[in-house]
């Protein structure tokens, strides 16, 4: 293998770029991501290619202690600091839960039956509660954060798949 197939196998690695690939982000209309914390996949690149794409771009905003909506993506220009120090969207809110095609989530770690383990706030689950079972829900993380069993309680919601 030549230095440059092995830097492009390399690359092709890597969590984000497997996401990108995923056969229901290229077919979904409606996607749900994040903005990522520094020791989060990042998420910035797809985020500005799928809107680009003329696909509908929600994001989190935390509106409470134990509450989060989502945002639609309208543009960098819409993101401000918000709560925890993450960026969040100021497009207009996302209520029409039934059209999300799928939503991408972190978790500090995943387990592989697609358990996740978050930042210990319940933002995600509580939120999943309330959105159709359908929706397809994608963890993505990096290697490391795979473990073969997660502890759970009964209000986790699992994801569908782990990309990492």
């Amino acid at each position: 293998m030549t230095k440059e197939e092995l830097r492009r196998h390399i690359r092709s690695l890597h969590p984000m770029v497997k996401l990108q690939q995923h056969p229901r982000i290229a077919a979904a209309q409606t996607v749900m991501l994040y903005c990522a914390l520094p020791d989060e996949v990042q998420t910035l690149p797809l985020i500005s290619r799928l809107a680009s794409e003329g696909k509908t771009v929600l994001l989190p905003r935390v509106t409470s202690d134990t509450q989060m909506e989502l945002r639609r993506y309208t543009g960098k220009g819409d993101l401000e600091q918000g709560a925890f120090g993450i960026m969040e969207p100021t497009g207009p809110l996302f209520d029409d839960y039934a059209h999300i095609d799928v939503a991408v989530v972190p978790g500090v770690a995943f387990d592989r039956q697609g358990h996740r383990l978050g930042r210990g706030k319940g933002y995600y689950d509580r939120f999943f509660a309330r959105v159709p079972l359908y929706i397809y829900k994608i963890g993505v993380c990096f290697p490391f954060q795979i473990v073969d069993t997660l502890p759970t309680d009964a209000h986790d919601i699992a994801v569908d798949s782990v990309i990492f």
